[in-house]
């Protein structure tokens, strides 16, 4: 490959950085303001939507363009067929940040439940493990990836644990009902984050080794 062709594959690199820490940040700020009730912060998340949707036009435009301008091979192939598939999945964990940014309007007025069950630790779970797979992708280190199995069983187990404990609550008093039916939405935007970031996983131990891995 040429010099400009590797230049512009390390510009692109870094463009899906930038990407992550966007789509990191709106997962993350979504919860955030969820526990403390801020709608401003929700509001803030929400209106990056459209921007986070732009990052991925502009790396699947580019992916296609290196691909069609100098048809590249092998490990350099695996690395563009990894940004362009690691963009989308990003774009759908900023997409469910503003979704968990939207559920804050709704619980704004009512005091939370058990201080919000386990949606923090079940975020803060979610957070690693898509921040460890922008890690691995960035030095190239599959090995970094080699718990992603447990960890989304982790996550899962999370979920069905808020599940249960909204069912009770709604059961002892329906005036919790709407409150724990958001609760079950938002730890089902947390599950979905952490089934793309096992998928990011994935595509990184494909980019690295050239073998395929399922971490879901």
């Amino acid at each position: 490959m040429t010099e400009k062709f590797h230049t512009e594959l390390e510009e692109l690199r870094g463009d899906l950085l930038s990407m992550a820490d966007m789509a990191e940040s709106m997962l993350q700020c979504s919860v955030e303001a969820l526990k403390a009730q801020d709608t401003d912060l929700a509001d803030r998340v929400i209106a990056q939507k459209d921007e986070i949707r732009e990052w991925n036009y502009r790396i699947e435009d580019r992916c296609i363009q290196l691909i069609t301008l100098h048809q590249p091979v092998a490990r350099d192939m695996r690395m563009l067929f990894c940004i362009l598939k690691i963009s989308s999945a990003l774009e759908r964990v900023g997409r469910y940040g503003k979704d968990i940014a939207n559920v804050v309007h709704y619980t704004a007025e009512t005091p939370h439940l058990a201080h919000l069950l386990s949606i923090p630790l079940m975020s803060v779970m979610v957070n690693e493990m898509v921040s460890d797979a922008i890690t691995a992708f960035r030095e190239e280190d599959a090995s970094l990836l080699s718990d992603y199995t447990v960890r989304d069983d982790e996550v899962d187990a999370l979920g069905h644990s808020i599940f249960r404990e909204c069912i009770t609550y709604m059961l002892e008093d329906p005036a919790t009902i709407t409150r724990c039916m958001n609760y079950v939405m938002v730890a089902r935007y947390l599950e979905r984050s952490g089934d793309h970031a096992c998928k990011m996983a994935e595509l990184v131990t494909f980019m690295v080794t050239g073998k395929r891995a399922e971490f879901e």
